[in-house]
């Protein structure tokens, strides 16, 4: 039987994008806010491990379809990449994704998955590093400055082509969830414009 592909071809005019995401979606808002009116990327569909995810609630304003998914189904079968294939996704954009991408979606979509970091790595990634654990982990350690890293996705945890860092400065005073705030405003400025720019290019 022959393999499973997504459709890479440049030729195509429209780009398709599924958003993977954990929790709360409002990077995932940010990004489908974004590309509403887009001529030529469309966010075609939200993934989630989670059944409760708030994210999948958001993609319901904007009309984009959603897929639920176990552990069983991304890890240990194709039905997630066979979901993506009839969507017709072209680019895969992480926002707020928990779980590790497996091999068989990363060489499916191999330099076609982004994600976001909200560190500026390679400090402050790698596994169990997420969310509220990095802003902490930014506060444990004095730190004067943080931000976000936009990278490509490959079989490990945070270490693909960075494409893009932007740094906020702190003053030492700041509370995780201050820290957090200020990562996140980065977060809504610069991913949604990486995003497009990336997907004209590949």
């Amino acid at each position: 039987m022959q393999k499973q592909q997504p459709d890479s071809d440049n030729s195509v005019h429209e780009k398709r994008l599924a958003i993977f995401a954990s929790g709360s979606g409002t990077n995932a808002e940010a990004i489908m806010t974004y590309f509403a009116n887009h001529p030529s990327v469309s966010v075609a569909a939200l993934l989630s491990n989670n059944p409760n995810a708030y994210a999948l609630q958001r993609a319901q304003k904007f009309n984009v379809p959603t897929f639920v998914f176990n552990r069983h189904q991304f890890k240990e079968s194709h039905e997630v990449l066979s979901w993506l294939i009839e969507k017709k996704i072209t680019h895969l954009v992480l926002a707020g994704f928990m779980w590790l991408v497996p091999d068989y979606l990363v060489n499916a979509y191999a330099g076609r998955i982004i994600n976001i970091h909200p560190a500026l790595l390679p400090r402050y990634g790698g596994k169990g590093m997420y969310g509220m654990h990095v802003h902490e982990a930014v506060k444990a350690a004095g730190e004067k400055e943080t931000g976000i890293t936009i990278h490509l996705v490959n079989e490990r945890y945070d270490e693909g082509k960075i494409l893009l860092q932007a740094r906020v400065k702190l003053t030492g005073t700041e509370t995780a969830d201050e820290i957090a705030a200020k990562v996140h405003e980065l977060e809504y400025r610069h991913y949604p414009d990486v995003i497009e720019k990336w997907v004209r290019n590949s």
